[in-house]
């Protein structure tokens, strides 16, 4: 059984996923739960019901938590819960071992604001039960006192045969969504036990807007207030278009980036006033000021950004603070109308290389030279950026960051964004209730409200008397302020909703304010930190702040085994060596930092003759920061027995018998930069090149290495990676705060020794050779002393197929 059942109250949505799965086996077996979730939803609940037991899980403060977090840790579980998923969604897993011919249900809930973007709601849910289900069910019941103007169900997976099943009831104020196929109609094919089911439901929606200052709804002593008023005439904008063009661009991201360009460009509006800065090392703006985007100018701008090509480094600072000075110029010369936004749109694909290269220097820079008169909207294209800092740039400046994937859909991605920000309609909105009326209420002033936006309030009633329930709203646009007496809705689903839609929204606000406010003290971020601890706790919401701990059944030892799940967010890593160790759960990590040119024997299997060598390489240059990176640049791989060799490179690949080029060894090179080496009866290495931007000032091209059925190889194998090919044994306890947040030291016994060892992550690329996957792993400090045998000198060999 897989049930989502979804419940809409006024853009509340809480979902309960629901599975029901039976062993049918007459052993017991581990059973699976593995489902995604939006990152912008909050988890609120999670329970496993087994054997007419049921284990609930709690939420707590991670540090409060620490007997049942260590011992998650200890398992390698720490975070494990919930991964990354795709550019809009988190994977939570879970799996427990059930006895023979027993069954487990898995319940998980989790609750969002929907926002509105473009003019609707979206609700996204993903299923991919990997099997056919006896019963499959998807329920989405919308409640809208404002009424329902439309709602539309549609999927990824719906072919022409499941179409009709989906099921679609409104009335005025209400909607329901019901999909349900049978065994038979969820099949790939006749007789197949694959399944259709496979992808993402979505469901978008919007409310009628009848009322000048929006709705107010009010449940058990709290009020949350909606404001998007329809029909308000679009305020001009003046925006300066800045554009990175350095080396690291070329090839399919400038190309994509003109095509988006292109089509911006003509959806201009005749009011607007535009400018257009390319940067890499040096500062080119197209105009000396801004120029009305009439269709000549509009025509003329399109032919100059038709010839835009890559050079060159990034230059960040200067380019955002030439716009800057564009719009101030614009405004001190009288070019641009009164009344009308200024704003800033930066796209960059990389670090700032040139110039000022110091990131918090470069915000402070930005956020005095802005002064809080225009907005600051940051793309980071790929994943080479900084996306943290161009976050906290663009929020410190009325803005806001979007990342861009590197995929066939970027450009409308750029698309996508620029119509979010393209029509403004008010600027610096306040919302003001009466003082005696109401208290607690969530951030009530906003930088600007765009066109299919929508901007929502919510508080706590202190006084009852709703007969004089005066809101005003006061905005830079066509009419500077409004007030009067709103309608209030009273209706309501479940009982709570308009309390804990104020509680989210309150939690993800102070969590932004102690983030993103670097002009704050320390005490007001502690105390933003404190308040929302407080609340997510009190309303039992998964945060970054929180963590729930499930503990699952008795195992056969007798010892429970806690799982902990966290809310997921980005830390990085770059061991060279990661060791997966399945049979724990776990992983183990460390650098082996060396001068360049030095080779390293990584695995030495000497009954079937197999060698593994690899020889690393440095950067360029030594970067700003004076660190100097290595990398495995070319591998040298024998197979004695077959009296065969192998030499790969960042460049090419060649392969030797007896001195002859020949192919005994089987390989296989994927559309991506990958190659797969099979020796014979034997292990598989998998080898991955990573390209890097030829004219980057500093980094190379390099090779990645990973081992398959590593199993395969005699227990005398040997080598920095052979070593662990058969497990290794270890524990960890003691975990305590390290000197990031996210990443824990703890103890570690290993081979006799104490090790203090931190909690880190490294990145896989086998399952996704574009962007990679984050492993959790232990990183051993110091070139994995005490974790490897002996020193890492000792695995320095002379050449790239000698053995010594």
């Amino acid at each position: 059984i897989v049930t989502v059942d979804c419940t809409v109250t006024s853009r509340f949505a809480h979902t309960v996923m629901t599975s029901k799965a039976l062993n049918k086996a007459n052993i017991s077996q581990e059973i699976f739960f593995e489902v995604e979730l939006p990152k912008t939803a909050y988890i609120t609940n999670f329970s496993m019901e087994i054997e007419n037991q049921v284990y609930v899980g709690e939420v707590k403060e991670k540090e409060k938590a620490k007997k049942q977090y260590d011992a998650a840790v200890s398992r390698g579980q720490t975070a494990g819960l919930v991964k990354a998923s795709g550019r809009k969604m988190e994977k939570f897993s879970v799996s427990v071992n059930i006895a023979a011919q027993s069954n487990v249900t898995f319940t998980l809930t989790y609750e969002e604001l929907l926002q509105r973007k473009l003019g609707h709601y979206e609700i996204q849910t993903r299923v991919k039960p990997k099997q056919l289900v006896e019963e499959f069910k998807i329920v989405t019941n919308i409640y809208e006192p404002q009424g329902i103007s439309y709602v539309d169900a549609h999927a990824t997976f719906l072919s022409n045969e499941l179409l009709p099943l989906v099921e679609k009831t409104v009335t005025e104020k209400k909607a329901r969504i019901y999909f349900s196929p049978t065994l038979e109609q969820q099949r790939s094919c006749a007789g197949c036990e694959g399944t259709l089911i496979d992808g993402d439901f979505i469901i978008k929606y919007d409310v009628n807007r009848a009322k000048t200052l929006g709705d107010i709804q009010i449940v058990n002593g709290y009020f949350v207030h909606f404001f998007a008023p329809p029909d308000l005439p679009r305020v001009p904008k003046n925006v300066v278009f800045v554009i990175d063009r350095s080396g690291s661009m070329s090839g399919t991201k400038i190309y994509q980036t003109k095509e988006a360009m292109l089509a911006i460009l003509k959806d201009l509006h005749e009011e607007d006033y535009f400018g257009i800065i390319l940067f890499d090392s040096s500062i080119d703006p197209w105009k000396d000021s801004l120029i009305k985007a009439n269709k000549e100018n509009v025509d003329e701008a399109m032919a100059f950004i038709k010839r835009l090509h890559d050079r060159g480094a990034t230059n960040i600072n200067d380019a955002v603070l030439r716009a800057v000075d564009l719009l101030r110029q614009g405004r001190s010369d009288h070019i641009v109308p009164e009344i009308s936004i200024d704003m800033i749109i930066l796209l960059t694909d990389g670090m700032p290389n040139v110039g000022e290269s110091n990131l918090p220097r470069i915000q402070e820079n930005v956020h005095a030279a802005i002064g809080g008169n225009m907005s600051l909207f940051c793309l980071g294209f790929g994943n080479d950026v900084d996306y943290r800092f161009l976050d906290v740039m663009g929020k410190q400046n009325k803005g806001l960051a979007r990342r861009i994937f590197e995929a066939s859909d970027a450009t409308l991605q750029l698309q996508g964004f620029y119509e979010e920000v393209s029509s403004p309609l008010l600027s610096e909105v306040d919302l003001r209730y009466p003082d005696n009326a109401v208290d607690f209420i969530t951030t009530n002033h906003f930088d600007q409200l765009f066109n299919g936006s929508e901007i929502v309030v919510a508080g706590r009633l202190t006084d009852n008397d709703l007969d004089n329930f005066l809101v005003e709203v006061f905005a830079q646009g066509v009419r500077k302020g409004d007030s009067r007496n709103v309608d209030i809705d009273e209706e309501y689903i479940f009982g709570d909703f308009t309390e804990r839609l104020w509680a989210y929204l309150t939690i993800q606000q102070l969590l932004e304010k102690r983030s993103v406010n670097a002009t704050g003290s320390e005490d007001e971020k502690g105390n933003a930190t404190a308040k929302a601890l407080d609340m997510s706790l009190l309303y039992n919401f998964v945060t970054p702040l929180t963590s729930m701990v499930v503990t699952k059944p008795e195992t056969e030892n007798g010892t429970d085994s806690p799982l902990v799940a966290d809310k997921l967010t980005e830390v990085d890593g770059d061991p060279h060596f990661l060791i997966e160790l399945p049979d724990r759960d776990d992983a183990l990590c460390f650098n082996i930092n060396d001068k360049p040119g030095t080779i390293f024997n990584l695995v030495k299997d000497s009954t079937p003759g197999i060698l593994v060598n690899g020889q690393i390489i440095g950067d360029k240059k030594i970067p700003p920061d004076g660190k100097i990176n290595t990398y495995f640049w070319r591998f040298g791989i024998i197979h004695r027995t077959l009296g065969v060799r192998l030499e790969v490179t960042t460049r090419d690949i060649s392969i030797f018998q007896d001195g002859h080029r020949v192919k005994l060894v089987d390989f296989l090179v994927t559309k991506g930069h990958s190659l797969l080496v099979t020796l014979r009866d034997s292990v598989k290495f998998l080898i991955l090149l990573h390209k890097v931007w030829e004219k980057h000032p500093y980094h190379r091209d390099y090779l990645g290495f990973y081992t398959l059925d590593s199993h395969l190889m005699t227990p005398n194998v040997h080598g920095l990676l052979g070593q662990f090919y058969h497990g290794i044994e270890y524990e960890v306890t003691d975990l305590r705060p390290g000197e990031v947040p996210e990443k824990p030291d703890a103890t570690m016994y290993v081979k006799g020794q104490e090790l203090n060892v931190t909690r880190g992550w490294q990145r896989d690329f086998r399952r996704d050779e574009k962007n990679g996957e984050n492993i959790p792993c232990w990183f051993i400090h110091t070139n994995g002393t005490g974790l490897i045998d002996g020193d890492a000198t000792d695995y320095i060999v002379s050449g790239l197929f000698k053995t010594v």
